[in-house]
């Protein structure tokens, strides 16, 4: 791959976001979901599951007497609530947002050993315990959600005392696990502290940091297996002892550049988007391949339509291809999450459409419909079709739940929710020496950072309930600059132009490339055509056969028994239906609606006693069908909801 394409994402503090849509989600997480998680981090909401998170550290630090309570990661929902928090008062300083932080960063690492150890887990419950089950306890997990964290934190406020705590840390983990004589040769059974050491490393520049990174990686799935040997030597269990996953459960059956998607779908995203951060540094080309290899497979093959992945409740996990059941599906929110961190890093690695088409499509559809349209409940869950009664009384679906929830046990979707919708400027944009890439469109003032000077863009548009963007640039260097605008995947037809007249552009790898040396106050438009378009599966995809699914711009939809009745199953679209598009200014801040004709199936005529009967033409009647965004379903009550429709 040529090195010169790779790009860097812009910071934070260039990127000013004005638009309804993004705006109106990052003001909800920095008004609604952060105050919302430090109550329910601290177990102060009303009739939801107790954290104990809090609590555990400061029992840790001796500030409180206690047990351990929660699960043995529980100390990363606060790393992510953290690092949300840094990411909001980027764009939006809040002094008492601030001192909160600051005195649950003193709680943090008033806990901290005197050698730099910082887990609560074993801190409260048994110390000699500690680097002795890597496979399942989760220290280096939770390591690198605090590594993330304090980087984020000190790039907002300028403070290091948990920056300062987190190196002391990662010196200890570097003396005692890596490659060396007497080390332990593992790596971690929940992957996420392989991308945080990248992000420590950009601050340090310490090439320890850096090393262990990619020591992680090499080292994973390497023979003898060290989950294996781990087991063995300290008497550990194996839950996935009889699974057909084992070892892959964790990504750890065969080496990194081996692999394909396999096993825990967050586990797996998280350990591909650190491999791509490790190719970008270190340019390794077998690192590059086989991240490209895997994105490739995972989604051509395993992505459902809503950018969600992890199709198996049983390990949360991927399965085989084509396998996307929208019933029992699992599609935690994390699983999208960490697909457009992965999204995100292979546009790093090189700026492709496809990429920010995925990332896109998570975004606006597999992550958000993880928060209630008030932000104050959450689904882990994101199925593509619900029937109430299944969720509540069939076993295999269980974990289908039909009302988002105020909180969990487990709780790592919300924060991790909180972190990337504050953080979205970083995944709109990124550059290379004078070339700026736009991947999403956000009404907003972005200013970038070039090797020759500074070029400003403030953009206006409606997106993504209509294709019109409008830019001006304000700010130009007095060199030549290439401004790459991204035409989605899903768009057939598209104009630009400067300053009212068609432009001159050449179009590579899905994006317009306009370069020139431009003048402050030229205006750029992009028209995205944006029809109603009627997807199928590929014939592969069992469960899809003969059904159609909704989608206009980057937004799937979804029909509703609020606005259709029940028995969404005997609902048919006709393959020529036509849609008429709906601005509805009440429902859920001015989502646009969808309305087309329909079919459903008549059961007048069947007698009620009878199970089986001879086929006979089957009898429709015409009604009218209401589409709402996927995104959006489950805000006015429990119901059937589903996304793949019959085709009639």
């Amino acid at each position: 791959m040529d090195g010169r394409k790779m790009t860097n994402p812009l910071n934070l503090r260039d990127v000013k976001i004005t638009g309804n849509f993004w705006k109106d989600f990052m003001e909800k997480v920095r008004t609604q979901v952060i105050p919302y998680q430090w109550e329910a981090l601290n177990d102060r909401i009303e009739n939801a599951e107790p954290s104990f998170c809090m609590k555990n550290f400061r029992v840790a630090a001796g500030r409180e007497e206690g047990t351990h309570n929660g699960c043995v990661f529980q100390d990363s929902d606060v790393a992510k609530w953290l690092e949300a928090v840094a990411y909001s008062l980027m764009w939006h300083p809040d002094a008492e947002l601030e001192a909160t932080a600051d005195c649950a960063i003193d709680d943090i690492v008033a806990a901290q050993q005197p050698d730099g150890y910082l887990n609560t887990y074993y801190i409260i419950t048994d110390l000699s315990r500690r680097f002795t089950n890597l496979k399942d306890h989760h220290e280096l997990y939770c390591l690198g959600h605090f590594i993330e964290a304090a980087v984020a934190y000190y790039h907002a406020t300028g403070k290091d005392k948990l920056l300062n705590a987190m190196i002391k840390y990662v010196d200890l983990v570097d003396s005692l696990i890596g490659a060396g004589e007497g080390k332990i040769h593992g790596y971690p059974g929940h992957e996420v502290v392989e991308m945080a050491l990248i992000k420590l490393y950009e601050v340090t520049k310490n090439e320890k940091h850096l090393r262990l990174a990619k020591y992680f990686i090499d080292e994973r799935g390497k023979q003898p297996l060290f989950f294996d040997l781990e087991n063995k030597k300290h008497g550990n269990g194996f839950h996935w002892e009889k699974s057909p996953f084992r070892f892959a459960y964790y990504q750890a059956a065969e080496p990194v550049r081996e692999q394909h998607p396999v096993g825990h779908a967050v586990r797996a995203v998280y350990l591909y988007s650190g491999m791509a951060d490790v190719a970008r540094e270190t340019g390794d080309p077998t690192l590059i391949e086989a991240c490209e290899r895997i994105w490739n497979e995972m989604t051509h093959r395993q992505m459902y339509v809503t950018g969600a992945i992890g199709s198996s409740e049983h390990g949360e996990a991927f399965t085989y291809d084509y396998d996307l059941p929208n019933d029992t599906v699992y599609a935690e929110t994390c699983a999208s999450i960490g697909l457009a961190f992965f999204a995100q890093r292979m546009l790093n690695l090189s700026p492709k459409g496809e990429y920010a088409d995925v990332l896109e499509r998570s975004l606006f559809n597999g992550i958000i419909s993880g928060m209630s349209a008030d932000g104050k409940s959450f689904f882990y869950v994101n199925p593509l079709e619900v029937l109430p009664e299944a969720s509540e009384k069939d076993y295999l679906r269980r974990h289908v739940k039909v009302e988002r929830q105020k909180w969990f046990g487990c709780s790592c979707c919300p924060p991790n929710l909180a972190r990337i919708l504050t953080s979205l400027g970083s995944y709109a944009y990124s550059k290379n020496e004078n070339n700026f890439y736009m991947h999403l469109y956000i009404e907003g003032d972005v200013k970038i950072e070039l090797s020759n000077g500074t070029l400003g863009l403030s953009v206006k548009t409606d997106y993504p309930w209509n294709g019109s963007i409008a830019m001006k640039i304000t700010e130009v260097p007095e060199m030549p600059v290439t401004v790459a605008l991204r035409v989605p995947g899903w768009c057939k037809k598209f104009d630009v132009k400067l300053d009212g007249k068609a432009a001159d552009y050449t179009v590579n790898d899905g994006y317009v490339y306009l370069n020139g040396t431009f003048a402050s106050g030229t205006d750029i438009t992009l028209e995205l055509d944006m029809p109603v378009l009627l997807l199928e599966s590929n014939p592969r995809v069992r469960e899809n056969a003969g059904k159609l699914a909704v989608q206009r711009g980057p937004v799937i939809y979804c029909l509703e028994e609020a606005d259709n009745g029940k028995d969404l199953h005997r609902i048919y679209v006709p393959a020529d239906t036509a849609f008429t598009v709906e601005d509805a200014p009440g429902f859920f801040g001015g989502a646009a609606l969808l309305s087309s004709p329909g079919l459903r199936l008549v059961q007048s005529d069947w007698d009620t006693e009878t199970l089986y009967r001879e086929a006979n033409t089957p009898e429709f009647e015409n009604i009218s069908l209401k589409w709402i965004p996927y995104y959006l379903w489950a805000n006015r009550g429990p119901g059937e909801m589903a996304v793949w429709i019959r085709k009639k």
